[in-house]
């Protein structure tokens, strides 16, 4: 890449992406109206048009090799509010406001542990 395209990529206004050599890119989702980091996952280029054309938080399955819209079997979708990039395009925060809980366990969100200082997991305490 060019000292020219790595400039508008930094600086510049237009949304040029940077997915990973494995065509993917991180997104953290937060709640809109908390601001609590509710889950991470990764979007390809379909997840990420899908994203924008539905409002509805879609990624791509590892897992499967599919692209997955967040909450369409359980109904807690995430309803995208805005999309921040990252200085180098490679990382979006996805703020959202959530249906329902965000993680697969019925937490509100996956993060809800902690490593203590015996390194294990402990709830948070919130």
């Amino acid at each position: 890449m060019s000292a020219i395209d790595t400039d508008l990529r930094e600086t510049g206004s237009q949304f040029m992406p940077k997915f990973g050599p494995d065509g993917l890119l991180t997104g953290v989702v937060v709640d809109a109206q908390t601001r609590e980091i509710l889950m991470v996952a990764h979007l390809d280029q379909e997840a990420l048009t899908a994203t924008r054309e539905t409002g509805l938080a879609h990624f791509h399955s590892r897992s499967r090799g599919t692209l997955w819209c967040k909450g369409k079997t359980s109904g807690n979708v995430l309803r995208v509010q805005e999309i921040r990039v990252d200085c180098d395009q490679d990382a979006l925060v996805i703020v959202a406001q959530p249906a329902g809980p965000a993680c697969h366990t019925g937490a509100r969100s996956c993060f809800y542990r902690k490593l203590d200082t015996n390194g294990r997991l402990a709830p948070i305490d919130d």
